[in-house]
Formats: structure tokens, sequence, C-alpha cells
């Protein structure tokens, strides 16, 4: 057993004993937990401040949609610990109309993450009081990293160089017919230069 299962299978212990988490696993090497919404808040203190946790940096929070779900959204945070040289990755779930605690007062940070997965996911944070978009332009409709939302968007934005004005018009995709040189090396290529030895193993 190497040190990193040692160490994913002790932390692993020490979550799941904690409040407000409801299952915990090892995946690909790191400890996966969920967790309850509404107890989010006091748990990631505790994560950050107590002695077999010491998860002193949000590295990042992101968004996930499944819309099937009846709470479509997951929201992920991965902490990291560098004084005890450990990763958790840790999932609470949410609606489209429910919030989810902010952990601004937590880690400071976390305002940056936040304002994006409510831009790009439309995930509401409660206690966050600087919900803004922060990716998209000024005016912009619908949060485009949800699996409903189209592929072409609602408006373009350019600028008329006429009207000396940034216009905001529906979008019109026009799809050329576009005929394929199969004997072009750009086009015909089938291995990328570098990658012959990976092909000769696959054979072998």
């Amino acid at each position: 057993m190497g040190e990193n299962s040692t160490r994913c299978d002790g932390l692993r212990e020490h979550v799941a004993a904690l409040p407000g988490i409801r299952e915990v696993r090892i995946e690909k090497g790191e400890v996966a937990a969920a967790a309850e919404r509404d107890r989010l808040v006091a748990l990631m203190t505790r994560l950050r401040d107590e002695p077999p946790f010491l998860f002193a940096q949000v590295m990042d929070i992101c968004g996930v949609d499944w819309p099937e779900r009846e709470e479509r959204f997951d929201v992920v945070y991965n902490l990291l610990s560098v004084e005890l040289n450990q990763r958790l990755r840790l999932i609470v779930t949410t609606d489209e109309t429910t919030p989810v605690p902010s952990v601004c007062s937590v880690w400071p940070a976390a305002t940056w993450w936040e304002r994006e997965a409510w831009d790009l996911f439309g995930i509401a944070f409660s206690g966050q009081p600087d919900l803004r978009r922060i990716l998209t332009d000024y005016g912009f409709e619908g949060h485009p990293l949800r699996k409903d939302f189209p592929l072409t968007g609602y408006v373009e934005v350019r600028y008329d160089e006429d009207r000396k004005a940034v216009l905001y018009e529906p979008v019109r995709l026009v799809q050329d017919f576009r005929r394929f040189d199969f004997i072009s090396p750009w086009e015909g290529i089938t291995t990328l230069p570098g990658d012959e030895k990976l092909r000769q193993e696959r054979q072998e």
C-alpha cells in the first residue's frame, strides 16, 4: 500500500465522521465527498481549520449541469492542504431556484468562482455580496454552460464601422458548403509527427 493510498484512506475516515457529509469515496487517487447544502459553511470552516484537514485553499469552484435530475446542478469544491499535502473534492447539489450558501466568508477568493458559476450556470449563492456576471457581456441573457442553452446563443455583438456603434443582433449562421481535400497534408494527415512510436506500440 503506497503512501498516497494510506493518506487517502485516513482522510476519507476523517471526512466521513463530519456532520453534513452524506457519502465519501476515493476516485482516481483523491477523496471525493457529497455534502448537505444547508450545512456547507460550518462544514467548510471545519475543513479549513481542524488538524486532520487544514484545507487553507479553495483551488476551484465549478458547476456541472445534469438537466435530467430534479436538482440539476452539482457545485464542486476542490480544496488543497499544502501543509498536509492532500486534496479533497466536495460536492453539493441544487436546482435552478435554490441558492447555495456562499463560502466567501471561509475563503474570500471563492467570490471569483461563485460569480463564474452564477454567470455560466445560473447557480445562485446566498450571502455572496458581489454576485455579478464575470465572463459574459453586459446585458447577456441566459447562462451559456447549461446543457439546454442553444449552441449558437441568442445574439451576436459586432462593431459597425459605418454607424460607429456596437450592435446587438440576432444570431445568423450560414453554413457554407466545404469540399474537403484529403490529399492536403493538413486535412489528410492521420498521424501527427512524433506519434509514430505510439502507433507501433499499439500494433505490437
